[in-house]
């Protein structure tokens, strides 16, 4: 099923914490408290000129370091800010806050895979239960999270949101990565607890729905949905959800309603111009079909679907170079898929080109037994009793 997408943590990023002004030496230079004051007075340009001449003169200060990336990071330089705090946990690992700040920056200047190690040595050097612990456990599950390695955030979010139960914005972020994960059951467990925060929760009764559906529970998943309109028919892509749904199931008068009333929400959503334009064609509806579909192949026209039905309505129209044209485009975008060759086919024999349309046939129905013998397989016992090998002779 289309992913549905939302959700971020972005109240769980941390303001970067001031460094300590008393982390200096007795052996600072003599313009560091005038670099200090000048950040105060909120005077970047003039403050980093200050460090900088501070740098000149002492090039080992890690300090002065820090606070340029400090600086970078406020005017969202984010990897300016990373070298300038790398350089300083070289001259001084201890920096009191700079390894967080390397975390951020690298974080917030989209670097999620190279915050990971940042974060998760944070976490470890953190006492457990702590207010510290919990933080750095929310910033590793998010840069996981962010660069879309979804398995190992799902027991970090879990940890978390068992440390904080009532906070809505962790449990649906846990629910979105389990989803992500193909972990549905644990995305039905944390659909549970987001329920007893908030009963009318659009968001939660639609990533229920999609577990359900990836679970084969199709009627559960078309009931979550359901929901989810009631809840707030208003919700982004709630319509579209339940009627993609509907349309598996071939419940299509209703389906069509659904992909309607996501398109009055809006007006540009191409996979419900496509869906409902298939839909019309499955009623054979076909002049109905047609606007939409002409829509969704201007919005997006690496659609396959779309352009195998424009294929076929222009096919029996008459208007076999158009048909033949779309239903090329469809091959070339999905050449695994039966109903691709079984038009081509149909539409080669109506041109007279017998060869071709042999060709296109014998595709169909390769792919039709692989599709079959897969099948068969996925039916077989899982632990199956073989027979004993025969002696040899």
């Amino acid at each position: 099923m289309p992913r549905i997408l939302s959700l971020a943590l972005i109240s769980f990023l941390f303001v970067a914490p001031a460094l300590a002004q008393n982390a200096a030496s007795a052996n600072a230079a003599p313009s560091r408290e005038a670099a200090l004051n000048l950040e105060e007075q909120d005077k970047p340009a003039d403050a980093e000129a200050a460090w900088h001449a501070i740098l000149k003169a002492q090039p080992g200060n890690a300090e002065a370091l820090a606070h340029l990336g400090l600086i970078a990071s406020h005017q969202e330089h984010y990897k300016d800010a990373a070298v300038y705090y790398r350089k300083a946990l070289v001259l001084n690992p201890k920096l009191p806050g700079v390894r967080l700040n390397l975390g951020l920056a690298l974080f917030k200047g989209g670097e999620m895979k190279e915050a990971v190690p940042v974060f998760a040595q944070l976490l470890k050097s953190a006492a457990p239960d702590s207010p510290d612990a919990q933080r750095y456990t929310i910033l590793l599950a998010m840069s996981h999270y962010g660069a879309q390695e979804y398995a190992p955030a799902v027991p970090l979010f879990k940890k978390a949101a068992a440390r904080d139960p009532r906070n809505l914005t962790l449990l649906m972020t846990l629910a979105h990565t389990c989803l992500w994960s193909k972990q549905y059951q644990c995305v039905l467990d944390t659909y549970k607890e987001i329920l007893a925060l908030n009963a009318e929760s659009a968001e939660a009764d639609m990533l229920a729905g999609e577990a359900s559906d990836e679970l084969h529970d199709h009627g559960d998943a078309i009931e979550q949905f359901r929901a989810a309109v009631k809840a707030n028919p208003n919700e982004p892509e709630v319509h579209f959800g339940l009627g993609y749904l509907l349309w598996t199931q071939k419940h299509l008068d209703e389906a069509a309603t659904e992909f309607q009333a996501e398109l009055a929400n809006d007006p540009k959503h191409t996979q419900s111009m496509m869906y409902l334009g298939d839909t019309y064609m499955q009623l054979n509806q076909p002049e109905k079909a047609l606007p939409f579909l002409e829509q969704a192949e201007r919005a997006d026209p690496s659609q396959w679907r779309v352009h195998l039905d424009l294929g076929s309505v222009a096919a029996d129209a008459g208007q076999n170079a158009e048909a033949l044209r779309q239903l090329l485009l469809a091959d070339k975008q999905q050449p695994n898929e039966v109903n691709v060759h079984m038009r081509l086919g149909r539409l080669y024999k109506a041109m007279g080109k017998t060869a071709e349309a042999k060709a296109e046939f014998d595709k169909a129905s390769m792919l039709t037994n692989a599709a079959d013998e897969v099948l068969v397989r996925q039916m077989r016992p899982k632990n199956p009793v073989e027979k004993p090998a025969p002696p040899p002779q």
